[in-house]
């Protein structure tokens, strides 16, 4: 794995970069729904939230949003990109959401299951990734 470029107030990434660290992203996910099965046996929903970036930095997605910040302006046409944008953040949340509460859903009055969550996630990540596919056609990437 390549080594992720952290965010800091005082280093923002180029564009080359921030498409660099976008195409990194996606593998990442590829990466993420060809093994989440075994993703899940071994660590359940912190493991992926791992690959979503939003437990430490080292995936790919850490800091995903402020990378297609950056990228909006390369965009073949920026109203595609920010809607599929909106459509891909939203999913990420809910993917994260869903995660995050497969940790503690044996613990709650709640009837739901860690794996039914984690399948909820799973879902949401797909439909993450088709969007992370249009992002990349209207980058050229």
């Amino acid at each position: 794995m390549e080594e992720v470029k952290i965010f800091s107030g005082d280093n923002k990434l180029t564009t080359d970069e921030a498409k660099t660290r976008f195409k990194l992203a996606m593998k990442d996910v590829d990466e993420l729904l060809a093994n989440y099965s075994d993703i899940t046996k071994s660590g359940g929903g912190d493991s992926v939230r791992r690959y979503l970036g939003t437990v430490g930095v080292k995936s790919h997605m850490y800091g995903i949003t402020k990378v297609l910040k950056i990228l909006r302006e390369e965009a073949d046409d920026i109203v595609e990109f920010t809607e599929a944008s909106n459509e891909f953040e939203a999913y990420l949340f809910q993917a994260e959401g869903a995660a995050y509460q497969s940790l503690f859903t044996e613990h709650s009055s709640a009837k739901s299951t860690p794996e039914s969550l984690l399948a909820i996630a799973k879902t949401d990540v797909v439909s993450m990734r088709k969007f992370m596919r249009e992002l990349a056609q209207q980058l050229n990437l």
